[in-house]
């Protein structure tokens, strides 16, 4: 029997793979481009959706993206950026999600003239607010396109440089994987190496598992997004094992892009028996439409994953944040003590205790 919806959404959780772009609630893009005079597929809801193709199997990620083309017409503004930012974290606080990475890329958004600076600032703005309201700590990690151009990237690490502990954690790499290799980025790459800044890279999504390897040992990632086509390459499999390069799942987003046929054939539970550290995450909560309790309970009802097996994954995310060791551990105990409780109190979970006996693993 499958545990329901509601118990997912009374966890503790992480979302460390959240795009702020793809993340915008549907009634505030219909809000703001009515304010901005920005012209839209359909002035409703419903014809919105159907236009944006929000939680439809689009076939390609090249497909699943556009979907940006209308959520960043109406981001080009400080109090856009600074509403949809906190707005993220409200939603998110929502389902108990206690961390979160925003991840965006801000040259994105200057088409209406706003400074690179103006941008960070803003959604930085946003996340210190809902902070204050609402309790979700949250960070960005500042991306670069793999199909823009290098010297944009490296734009994009010298910004993630600049906010280094004033609000941004990380530097990504998004955007089409096929064709747009990391390896052209290296200069932004070895910049923020250079300066100890963390590093995720979407990889082994729309292409195969030689672009992990690049990203892994040519650019120096610390996570991988996604990483649907590692189980192509077994010995990268261990080595990511090994290493404990935690991944980015994001199961429905996944399907949505034809990264992998269904929920039931996805890679997931395959890394997480061989023991890799798996997270799961949103991707994107509009575009994808989902949560991350929705995610998790997809996990435990279509992918196979048992409670304690859910329990561990929830676990997964708060060790793989990018988060200071010692602050980390803090965070870790707090977590494993409420996980404890919650599972105690459900029937259908109480498997999952025999598992968890004693503190939290080293994170």
């Amino acid at each position: 029997m499958s545990l329901p919806l509601e118990f997912f959404e009374r966890l503790p959780k992480t979302d460390l793979h959240v795009h702020l772009d793809g993340s915008l609630r549907l009634s505030t893009i219909l809000e703001l481009a009515d304010t901005q005079g920005v012209k839209l597929p359909s002035d409703t809801p419903d014809g919105l959706a159907k236009a944006m193709h929000l939680g439809e199997n689009t076939g390609s990620l090249v497909e699943y993206l556009k979907a940006f083309d209308t959520t960043l017409k109406v981001m080009q503004t400080k109090k856009a950026l600074h509403r949809t930012a906190y707005e993220l974290a409200e939603d998110a606080h929502r389902e108990n999600v206690r961390y979160m990475e925003v991840r965006y890329a801000p040259m994105l958004h200057t088409r209406e003239g706003l400074r690179l600076t103006e941008v960070v600032e803003a959604v930085l703005a946003g996340l210190r607010e809902a902070y204050q309201d609402f309790g979700v700590r949250s960070n960005v990690i500042i991306c670069g396109i793999r199909n823009i151009s290098p010297q944009s990237s490296l734009e994009m690490a010298q910004l993630a440089v600049a906010y280094k502990n004033r609000g941004v954690i990380a530097f990504d790499l998004a955007g089409a994987e096929y064709d747009h290799p990391a390896k052209h980025h290296l200069e932004a790459f070895q910049l923020v190496r250079d300066n100890n800044i963390s590093v995720t890279i979407h990889a082994g999504e729309a292409y195969g598992p030689e672009s992990i390897h690049q990203a892994i040992h040519v650019c120096g990632a610390h996570r991988i997004g996604h990483g649907c086509r590692l189980r192509e390459d077994g010995d990268l499999l261990h080595y990511v094992n090994d290493h404990r390069i935690a991944l980015e799942c994001c199961p429905s987003s996944n399907v949505q892009t034809g990264a992998v046929r269904d929920l039931a054939s996805h890679p997931l539970r395959l890394y997480h028996s061989l023991g890799l550290r798996v997270t799961v995450n949103t991707d994107n909560r509009l575009v994808t439409d989902t949560t991350v309790s929705r995610e998790l309970w997809l996990t435990h009802a279509q992918v196979g994953l048992s409670p304690s097996d859910i329990r561990k994954v929830v676990t997964n995310g708060f060790k793989a944040a990018f988060l200071p060791f010692h602050e980390k551990q803090q965070l870790l105990r707090a977590i494993h003590k409420e996980l404890e409780a919650i599972f105690d109190e459900e029937p259908e979970a109480s498997e999952a205790k025999a598992d968890a006996k004693g503190a939290p693993a080293s994170a």
